[in-house]
């Protein structure tokens, strides 16, 4: 099960997160836990340069893309290599919203377009779209022709 993914700046705020199968209680300690973790080790890391971690049997992949640091966390069949592939899926989906790498600012001005992209990617624990074409279609907005 993918347990959470997470975008956060880098000064360490949070920008997204989506956890599953997550207890409440519990999330204020890997949201906590990421952010030191990327602190820690994200200092002059290349774009989409992947780091893995271990902790508590929990599997996490994370990078770093333009301004914005993105760690997936999984256990169970989503080991480092199934996290290395949504963790692409996920950078690519970002890169093709935005244009280009993100700066915090434009990640921000894309935030809803992100997040139905991650919607689509991620449902309730499993990867469901990896299929870059596909989840364009899917996120597809149109205005409203009536109110």
């Amino acid at each position: 099960m993918l347990l959470a993914v997470l975008f956060a700046n880098s000064e360490g705020n949070i920008l997204v997160e989506r956890f599953n199968g997550v207890p409440a209680e519990e999330r204020l300690h890997w949201r906590s836990f990421l952010v030191k973790l990327g602190a820690d080790n994200l200092k002059g890391v290349k774009n989409e340069e992947l780091l893995v971690a271990c902790h508590k049997s929990v599997y996490i992949v994370y990078t770093v893309l333009g301004d914005v640091s993105i760690f997936v966390v999984g256990k169970d069949e989503y080991d480092e290599l199934a996290l290395a592939e949504a963790i692409f899926v996920i950078t690519s989906a970002v890169k093709d919203v935005c244009g280009k790498p993100p700066t915090e600012r434009l990640f921000l001005d894309k935030y809803g377009k992100i997040c139905l992209c991650l919607d689509e990617i991620v449902w309730k624990g499993l990867l469901e779209n990896t299929d870059k074409e596909r989840i364009k279609r899917l996120v597809r907005l149109k205005p409203p022709t009536e109110f």
